[in-house]
């Protein structure tokens, strides 16, 4: 199969008008160019050890001061994915999916370790612990997600397993002071239903050189809702309203959160002081 040239590969990346000048170009980068969210999944079995070298990948990623302060669920019984996707939104390629990973920011390891040598671990019930965490679960989780594309697989990441957490932490039989930060879909795309790559914000509207600048963004976000709206009607999808009406909804209220807005609470129950 031919690879597609890197003019197509940012063209999808950024939309038509919007491309970055001289870049820097490997294998690397063009696994990454063609991320994309694949929802819907064949029923080919995954290669035996795939599960071993997704999690290996996960632990090369960096972690903060060596903490390691993560840890990963692997869901495939049928009945229990059924019963986490009914957890987040009903969505269905979390039953679909061969392989269902839970991804934890885990301090309840520390807490046993602290234990284990006699020494007291107050510094878990600060919130910057629980920061650690969860970045220590994204940079890992992106790891497993570059290692699953790098085999042809692909993936989907599941926020709504922070609707409910109190559920999911029962459904996982989580210790206190672990938090679900979110699901992983893993498995062979259905090649019925091919995915794109949908574009991102021009550079500008993220890249600040020296210090923080916010005069070209205004143009940025117009060139991007025009990109969106492209790809909306390439991939024929009805969507009404541009990227920045979507996205200033999301962010409008409460009732916007899907239960998220009662999270602070949800993360004391399950051991966060957040001191």
């Amino acid at each position: 199969m031919s690879r597609p040239p890197l003019t197509d590969l940012l063209r999808q990346r950024y939309g038509a008008n919007d491309r970055p000048g001289k870049v820097a170009w490997n294998a690397t980068l063009e696994l990454l160019l063609n991320h994309r969210s694949v929802r819907a999944y064949s029923n080919e079995r995954l290669p035996d050890g795939t599960l071993t070298a997704l999690v290996a990948a996960a632990q090369s990623a960096a972690t903060s001061s060596n903490l390691q302060t993560w840890s990963v669920v692997a869901v495939e019984d049928a009945e229990r994915k059924a019963r986490l996707s009914l957890l987040a939104d009903d969505q269905e390629h979390i039953r679909t999916a061969p392989l269902f990973l839970v991804w934890l920011a885990d301090l309840s390891r520390l807490a046993r370790v602290a234990e284990q040598v006699g020494l007291p671990a107050l510094g878990l019930d600060y919130t910057e612990l629980l920061l650690v965490a969860v970045i220590d679960a994204a940079l890992a989780a992106q790891n497993a997600v570059l290692m699953a594309e790098s085999l042809g697989l692909g993936t989907v990441y599941i926020g709504a397993m922070r609707n409910r957490p109190l559920d999911v932490a029962a459904e996982l039989a989580l210790p206190s002071r672990v938090l679900p930060v979110f699901g992983l879909c893993v498995g062979w795309p259905d090649p019925s239903s091919p995915t794109a790559v949908k574009p991102r914000l021009p550079q500008e509207a993220v890249l600040h050189h020296e210090h923080y600048h916010q005069e070209a963004e205004p143009s940025a976000v117009e060139r991007y809702n025009a990109a969106m709206a492209a790809f909306y009607r390439e991939q024929r999808m009805k969507v009404k309203g541009s990227w920045a009406i979507h996205s200033a909804k999301r962010v409008a209220g409460p009732e916007s959160l899907s239960g998220r807005d009662k999270l602070r609470e949800a993360l004391q129950q399950l051991g966060f002081l957040l001191q």
